[in-house]
């Protein structure tokens, strides 16, 4: 079984003072949506770095006369966060949520070159959704875990809108996750967790070649089928068809419009990654009802 007694002991001291784990969970959060926003920018660059190298010592003697591409390792914590412009260094007073860059009135404060409002949008949108899991859930387990299925889901969101990939480094411990945490049912009854994680990856896994053996084209990518299989892990596989049909509809919606209003080209990929994310995050707080009223609808 997880040994779940210190969450357990915490939780205990927040039902004392809700409003103290509110404050705490806002608090958490927008340090957290600041780390999002250097996950999102970093992590890309720390997987084409490793790509490139692999490939390099994969393909040693093809390549043993092409001069090798400047590229600087970069981690999560290292080198410190500069301005592209100028590269003037962060210092901490210039990297508090949401209050620097409205100190700064969006702008470095060394160059004068505007600061992207994505930043203190992510760190607000955070705080925002973690807030409606805390009133969801109160101040239990569960929320310490959902909360940190959330955030995961913000930066796989934002990757997969600007690059096109949902990394394993983040997808595949998700699964791992929802399956340890349902050992003592948390959320799902094992078993379900289990079909659920498996029907998951299984069900656009098999899309994905039926589409491919039909056009000879890739509809998806396997990050898709890892990412719904998070979900089936965590929500269990009843939930699973709501959920697909949510993202497709919202996706199909959201293609049709630009290509109609955007001059998006057919052939031109979009991710799918963000409906699911969307609407898997959706299902693991209201999908029972969500499902009992669509069962209704058609009944």
């Amino acid at each position: 079984m997880l040994d779940l007694s210190l969450l357990e002991n915490i939780v205990t001291l927040f039902e004392q003072s809700p409003n103290f784990f509110y404050l705490c969970v806002i608090l958490v959060s927008l340090c957290v949506g600041s780390f999002l926003n250097v996950v999102v920018f970093r992590m890309p660059k720390m997987l084409e770095y490793s790509w490139y190298h692999e490939c390099r010592e994969f393909l040693a003697d093809e390549v043993k006369d092409i001069k090798p591409k400047q590229m600087q390792e970069i981690t999560l914590s290292s080198p410190d966060s500069t301005c592209p412009n100028c590269q003037h260094k962060i210092r901490f007073y210039e990297n508090i949520p949401v209050i620097s860059w409205l100190f700064l009135r969006g702008k470095c404060g060394n160059c004068s070159q505007p600061i992207s409002k994505r930043y203190p949008l992510v760190e607000l949108s955070t705080a925002a959704l973690s807030i409606i899991v805390a009133q969801h859930f109160g101040p239990t387990v569960t929320t310490f875990f959902v909360l940190i299925l959330t955030w995961s889901l913000i930066a796989l969101t934002l990757i997969d809108f600007d690059h096109m990939l949902l990394p394993d480094q983040i997808t595949l411990p998700l699964m791992w996750l929802g399956l340890l945490i349902n050992i003592n049912s948390l959320i799902v009854p094992l078993s379900d967790a289990v079909i659920g994680a498996a029907v998951g990856y299984m069900s656009l896994y098999s899309v994905f070649w039926l589409f491919k053996l039909l056009t000879g084209k890739e509809g998806m990518g396997f990050g898709d089928f890892k990412l719904l299989a998070v979900f089936g892990a965590w929500a269990g596989w009843q939930l699973l068809p709501i959920l697909i049909l949510m993202a497709s509809v919202v996706g199909a919606m959201v293609g049709i419009t630009l290509m109609l209003f955007n001059n998006h080209k057919r052939e031109q990929a979009i991710p799918f990654g963000p409906y699911l994310a969307v609407a898997g995050w959706i299902t693991l707080l209201w999908g029972e009802g969500i499902w009992s009223w669509y069962l209704q609808l058609i009944s």
